[in-house]
């Protein structure tokens, strides 16, 4: 992704935190997409190929799959095959707003699909308009991502609202848009497709629910992978560790809850 800034990096421990969240993602994002069988799928900013595989299985198709990151794909290619599963994934390094696409290749995929790839560019919208040329006439383009002032804990953690909105600065201060998820359905009729869905994936939980630690966990970790930025904002160092000291205090209260949806929208080529 040129000229864009991914905050969290390709770190072991980041790598950790994404497979986690994609146990607990993956499931209800497939349950979204409603694939058919033999569809030809192209995921741009792949990760870990974790949900690329998943979309694989449920079509038949291996997924052709994008990532810039060697870290990731080496990752990705080492857990494929782990798990016996390097024939559902062909892995290509590259850019997503010059995607490693032969000329004969766009117009050919049933299916484009991105997850947590926009809220890191500045022009998200060169990335929607290369996912339209993508796919054929009549193809889907899925677009999913965060809007992080959606994002609501209760009873509210001791301190956690300034770092919150600090944490979203750090998206503006890159020039990139910690609030994109609102913006799926728009992004679409920008790049002249036909939307056609839209929901919220969520990813949330309560006390009581047996991953409620890795909920929180999450919010945690993505707040810590950013705190040179968040500090860069004005905040003390200081008050982010103490927050986040006090996050996990309040994660284990009886009435505890997150409130967060990932936006998800779907738009059709018509052209």
């Amino acid at each position: 992704m040129s000229s864009s800034h991914y905050t969290h990096g390709s770190s072991e421990v980041e790598q950790q935190r994404l497979t986690a969240l994609n146990r607990r993602l993956n499931e209800r994002c497939i349950d979204a997409a409603q694939l058919v069988a033999g569809e030809r799928v192209l995921d741009f900013g792949a990760g870990l190929a974790q949900f690329s595989r998943m979309m694989a299985r449920a079509t038949g198709v291996p997924v052709l799959a994008l990532e810039r990151s060697p870290d990731q794909i080496a990752e990705a290619l080492r857990q494929a095959e782990a798990d016996g599963e390097m024939a559902l994934l062909e892995m290509r390094q590259g850019d997503v707003l010059t995607p490693p696409l032969r000329d004969e290749e766009f117009g050919q995929f049933d299916v484009a699909h991105v997850r947590f790839v926009l809220e890191h560019l500045p022009d998200p919208l060169q990335l929607v308009r290369n996912m339209a040329r993508a796919v054929r006439p009549g193809g889907r383009v899925i677009l999913s991502d965060d809007d992080y002032d959606s994002l609501r804990l209760w009873p509210e953690p001791p301190g956690f609202a300034p770092v919150w909105h600090a944490y979203q600065r750090t998206y503006d201060r890159h020039g990139n848009d910690p609030i994109v998820g609102r913006r799926l359905v728009q992004l679409l009729h920008q790049a002249d497709l036909r939307p056609r869905r839209n929901t919220l994936v969520f990813f949330g939980g309560c006390a009581g629910e047996a991953d409620f630690e890795g909920v929180v966990r999450n919010i945690a970790s993505i707040v810590d992978e950013a705190i040179d930025d968040i500090v860069a904002t004005g905040m003390s160092r200081n008050s982010v560790t103490s927050t986040l000291d006090a996050l996990v205090d309040w994660s284990k209260e009886p009435d505890s809850a997150v409130w967060f949806g990932m936006s998800w929208a779907e738009g059709i080529r018509t052209l």
